[in-house]
């Protein structure tokens, strides 16, 4: 199995919401991008490359920062050691 394929086969309902949270980051990151860097450069065509290189490495970024975090929680609630309410 490629290792794509193990990080983005198991979403939808009974799955965790890391691939639509990356996607509405995604949106929200390039809006926000374009916006500053069209207003601090009042040019249309340097606020969308910045808006395009940027937000995309970044969402990227953000998914895998994702899949380990719930890696993270799911071995954590695994762990025969973890006991809630303790660090």
């Amino acid at each position: 199995m490629s290792a794509l394929k193990l990080f983005v086969h198991d979403h939808g309902s009974r799955g965790d919401q890391s691939l639509l949270k990356t996607i509405t980051f995604a949106i929200t990151h390039f809006t926000v991008a374009f916006t500053v860097a069209y207003l601090l450069t009042g040019d249309i065509i340097v606020g969308s490359l910045i808006a395009m290189v940027e937000p995309a490495i970044n969402t990227v970024a953000y998914f895998f920062h994702e899949k380990i975090w719930a890696r993270r929680l799911r071995n954590a609630r695994g762990s025969p050691h973890h006991q809630p309410g303790t660090c």
